[in-house]
């Protein structure tokens, strides 16, 4: 089995798409994943595309940006985000969907509205486990997996320790149904009391880094089990205010992409 290692445009907006891209080479990155706001046009869309081509880098694209609370405006325009991506060549689409507040019934009409494009497009769509979305929590997302057995996620467990205040300890059932529909990891490491640790290279943040270890560990063996060619992980420590910052001067207090690289070369060793 194959590990493709996506680095996040989040963070590097402030540089140039060709610097950026020949940064994400030369750290040794396999590809990009990059969250894709609905404001942007078709024209910037495709200059972006032919860029990546020219870089021999593959794409992830991920959808954040729905936030219309009125139900029907906000199907509306997750539907128009599709649109404006259906031309697009991406490995696959990640979607932070829906919202905690909606239904369960419906979230569960925008998870069918992003089925029906992915069957319509041959475009795989994975589901990220996100604070603010339909997947906001452990237990919350057991009932949507076991009601739509096609339903994937992208695995961000930092956001799960950081709603249920735990490593998620008495949660086996659910955690074991969600590793075992995971198709995508986006590799931050969170703690119970927020998504993300201050850096995952000090020692007073080793046991919450050896428990999201652990979780992608049994993603990795179900994967080679199964004979699956690709798993694609994104390591994505997030620049401030995910990145915790000096008090008066907002300096981080670790640099992001130093962080993004030594978690995707500790994966890249652990699993290789």
């Amino acid at each position: 089995m194959i590990i493709e290692f996506y680095c996040p445009r989040w963070g590097s907006e402030h540089l140039e798409w060709d610097v950026f891209l020949k940064n994400v080479k030369d750290a040794g990155f396999d590809d990009v994943e990059y969250a894709l706001a609905s404001i942007i046009s078709k024209e910037e869309l495709r200059s972006i595309s032919k860029k990546l081509k020219d870089h021999n880098l593959k794409l992830i694209l991920q959808h954040f940006d729905t936030y219309e609370p009125d139900f029907n405006k906000h199907d509306a325009a997750y539907a128009n985000w599709f649109d404006l991506v259906k031309n697009v060549e991406v490995v696959k689409i990640n979607s932070q969907t829906g919202k905690d507040f909606f239904s369960f019934e419906e979230n569960n009409q925008l998870l069918a509205l992003a089925e029906k494009f992915a069957k319509a497009n041959n475009i795989e769509i994975c589901h990220e486990t996100h604070r603010n979305k339909f997947s906001f929590a452990c237990h919350i997302t057991k009932p949507f997996l076991e009601t739509n057995p096609e339903l994937k996620i992208t695995l961000d467990v930092s956001h799960w320790v950081a709603v249920d205040e735990s490593y998620l300890e008495d949660q086996a059932e659910s955690m074991a149904l969600a590793l075992s529909r995971t198709e995508h990891i986006h590799a931050r490491v969170g703690h119970t009391q927020g998504p993300q640790v201050t850096d995952p290279r000090a020692p007073e943040w080793q046991e919450a880094l050896n428990h999201h270890l652990l979780w992608w560990d049994k993603i990795i063996e179900r994967k080679k089990l199964n004979n699956d060619d690709v798993l694609t992980i994104t390591t994505e420590f997030g620049p401030p205010p995910y990145m915790v910052t000096e008090p008066f001067t907002s300096n981080p207090l670790a640099s992001q992409w130093d962080i993004n690289v030594y978690i995707k070369d500790l994966l890249k060793e652990r699993y290789n």
